[in-house]
């Protein structure tokens, strides 16, 4: 059985991009853990913020929930204060993740990684899937602890397909469904949506769990804006857009698998 670690931008991200591969591998019989870099201070406020109960309370309680569905067995945190946007003003306070320093927040996670001796770490593409500061924060914590641990890890990133989102895009079309979006539109970053399809390794099923997902998702609502939205999605259309996830492995032949990454050995045993 191997140990996996899930290192993610804010609580909720691990919902919609990798809660599948997190309860397979848990129910597996793999120990699961999930990192958040930050706190999600700077998110929705609830509507049902009780007296005294801060907004990083209330998500931290929305993590421990969605743990609980993906068969998690510990929630971590790195302890940083939530960035905006590319420009926002909150991206350069003292504690927020996009501006740590680069060697203290991998630290923080190497820390994680030998306490749990990991076998795997998962985090996110070069631009963090769209190009959130965050995000991208995430993905140069990940690659600098990594060298920092005392057993190096295996290291998957998790991104989104641009072509087959495309390709979705095109067919509903097609359909006649009045589409108005575009999935080659500059994002945050000035970079269209994930990763091209030939710079992907790992596609794994998990329609199988998109009941799970959509349970992982619900545990978020005080972030209405996008999981109210995800909800909303008639089961197929759901199982369509968040069925698979796609992950990038550094150092592997190109090529596209269909199938499980912890079906090969973990790294070093």
């Amino acid at each position: 059985m191997a140990n996996v670690v899930f290192l993610h931008a804010h609580p909720d991200d691990e919902a919609s991009q990798t809660s599948g591969s997190m309860a397979r591998a848990s129910r597996e019989g793999h120990r699961v853990v999930v990192v958040y870099g930050t706190n999600g201070d700077h998110g929705e406020v609830p509507a049902d913020l009780a007296p005294g109960e801060t907004v990083v309370d209330y998500r931290r309680r929305e993590a421990e929930a969605s743990a609980q569905v993906t068969g998690t067995a510990r929630v971590a945190w790195l302890g940083y204060a939530d960035s905006g946007m590319s420009g926002w003003e909150q991206n350069s306070a003292a504690d927020a993740f996009a501006s740590a320093d680069l060697d203290e927040a991998a630290g923080r996670l190497a820390a994680i990684l030998d306490e749990e001796d990991a076998d795997v770490l998962v985090a996110y593409d070069w631009h963090g899937g769209y190009g959130h500061p965050d995000h991208v924060r995430v993905h140069q914590v990940a690659h600098r602890a990594v060298e920092l641990v005392a057993r190096r890890p295996r290291l998957l990133e998790v991104t989104m397909n641009r072509d087959h989102m495309r390709r979705q895009f095109q067919a509903a079309r097609d359909a006649g469904m009045p589409m108005d979006w575009d999935p080659d539109a500059p994002m945050d970053d000035g970079n269209p949506l994930g990763t091209p399809e030939d710079e992907i390794h790992w596609r794994v099923d998990v329609s199988d769990l998109v009941e799970t997902k959509r349970a992982a998702l619900a545990c978020h609502r005080s972030q209405a804006t996008d999981i109210e939205m995800f909800l909303a999605m008639p089961l197929e259309v759901f199982t369509a857009g968040f069925g698979q996830e796609w992950f990038i492995e550094p150092g592997r032949e190109p090529g596209l698998v269909d199938g499980w990454w912890l079906d090969e050995p973990p790294v070093g045993r």
